[in-house]
Formats: structure tokens, C-alpha cells, sequence
């Protein structure tokens, strides 16, 4: 097998903590040649759903790379640690869905492998640093996956399907899935079903029950207002200009918001 010359690295651990770095320490000692790639540590605590979509969002921005990503609200379970080949990448990373979306981003999951753990290992609540980053430090040394462990099927991943919008006549529903630190709020929602649902550019619209513009850039409204427009990733995202569209709209992840025409037409009758 071929090395790699990258290593990306997307967990939960949040930064207070010495669980990074450790792993970090993992990576350097197993691939001293790999660059690390920290995609983030901030995805919401245990939240699985958030973290496989922000994985499977970065990945048409990516080199070819091992993918190492730990959100892992099941560790020392029997959930199993698992290597995933898709595209130019191998995906290592607890088989509870973080993993799939990824994958299928990157074409489809082509082979996967599980991850031999040893059982004298330091600790059953810390895989990270015992478990996948050793694992992600010999694959991207040229380890065949075979030496990592034993080949699986498939078809036996666990499989993640993340939310999807609902699209009519000028009229978008979809899910909060994330708010960033700028308090913009990502919708389970893509660029391409703001055009399905007849919702154009400089559209006046209304979202949660507030006046809003769809715009292609934060500027197109006056400071304050409210825009809907795509995202660095293709989704679409409710944003104040200069402002936090969390705050204003008081919305959480797992809220649903509807994005609406502000004149819809009457039908008939």
C-alpha cells in the first residue's frame, strides 16, 4: 500500500482537554512524515449526526488522505472501531454511522476492515489515542488495512442518512443542523432545492415568521436584516448581516424552519 502524506482530524474533544493532543502524539509516532489536517474539534458533543455531516462536507476539499474522526458516545462498547476505503481515502473511526456519509460523498464505500483491539490496552473510554489514531498512523505509513484487521463486508457498516429538506411551490422545510461561531444556522437543506421551491435570488421571503432576503452574499442586505443563502458548502444557511441569525431566530439544532415566499399566489378558489 501506498503512504499518505496526510492525516485529517475531525472529534468532539473540544481544546480544554489533553485528549488532541494525545492523539496527536499517537499520529506523530506511527506517521512522522504525515501532516496533520485538524478539520475541528468543536462538533457538539456526542452528536454523531452533526459530526458525519460536517465530515462528509469537507471531503470535495480534501487531498487523498486517511480521515480520522471520533465522535463516539459508544466507546468501550461493542460498537466496532472500523477502516472504510472510498475514493482515494481510507476512513477510520467507530462504526456508528460518523463514518458512512463520508464515504458516500467520496463515491460509495468500497472495503472495509475492523480494527483489532487489544485488550491490555491503557484504557476502554479513551479510543482515540489507543485505538484509532495508532490505527490512522499505520494506514497512512502504508500498512495494507489487512494488517490493521480483519476484513468486513459492507453491507455490515452501520449506515447514517442525514436530513433532508422538504421542497413545494414556494415553500422550503428543512432542520437546523449546526450553528457556527458567527451565529449563521445551517439547514438540512442544498442550494439546488432553494431553486426547486421557486425561492430566486433577491427574493423577498419570509423565514420563522421573520422578513428575510435570498442573497448570494452576506452584503446584499443592510446590517441587521436577515439573508438565506448557500453556505461555503453548498447548504443553504439563514444569516444576519452583521449579526447572529441563532440569536435573532432563536434557533437550535434540531429546530425545524420554514422558509417561505413572502406574496405567494393564491390558488384557485
Amino acid at each position: 500500500m501506498a503512504r499518505y502524506d496526510v492525516v485529517t482530524f475531525l472529534t468532539d474533544y473540544g481544546l480544554a482537554d489533553v485528549f488532541v493532543g494525545l492523539c496527536h502524539a499517537a499520529l506523530v509516532t506511527g506517521a512522522p512524515h504525515a501532516r496533520v489536517v485538524d478539520l475541528t474539534h468543536a462538533i457538539a458533543r456526542q452528536d454523531v449526526c452533526h459530526g458525519a455531516g460536517v465530515l462528509a462536507d469537507c471531503m470535495p476539499f480534501l487531498p487523498p488522505a486517511v480521515h480520522l474522526a471520533v465522535v463516539d458516545p459508544g466507546v468501550g462498547t461493542v460498537r466496532r472501531p472500523v477502516v472504510v476505503a472510498a475514493g482515494d481515502a481510507l476512513l477510520v473511526g467507530p462504526d456508528n454511522g460518523l463514518l458512512w456519509p463520508a464515504a458516500e460523498r467520496l463515491g460509495g464505500a468500497a472495503a472495509a476492515w475492523g480494527i483489532a483491539v487489544a485488550q491490555a490496552r491503557p484504557a476502554v473510554t479513551f479510543d482515540g489515542r489507543d485505538v484509532f489514531a495508532p490505527a490512522a498512523a499505520r494506514l497512512a505509513a502504508g500498512a495494507d488495512p489487512d494488517a490493521v484487521g480483519p476484513r468486513l463486508g459492507v453491507e455490515a457498516l452501520h449506515r447514517l442518512t442525514l436530513p433532508e429538506a422538504t421542497v413545494a411551490a414556494g415553500v422550503l422545510q428543512a432542520e437546523v443542523v449546526h450553528a457556527d461561531a458567527f451565529g449563521n444556522v445551517q439547514l438540512s437543506a442544498r442550494a439546488a432545492d432553494l431553486e426547486a421551491a421557486g425561492l430566486p435570488p433577491g427574493a423577498g421571503l419570509i423565514v420563522a415568521g421573520r422578513p428575510a432576503t435570498r442573497c448570494k452574499t452576506f452584503a446584499d442586505v443592510a446590517g441587521g436584516d436577515l439573508a438565506v443563502l448557500p453556505d461555503a458548502f453548498g447548504r443553504v444557511q439563514v444569516a444576519v448581516n452583521r449579526g447572529s441569525a441563532a440569536v435573532a431566530l432563536g434557533l437550535s439544532p434540531g429546530d425545524v424552519v420554514v422558509v417561505a415566499l413572502a406574496h405567494r399566489p393564491r390558488g384557485p378558489g
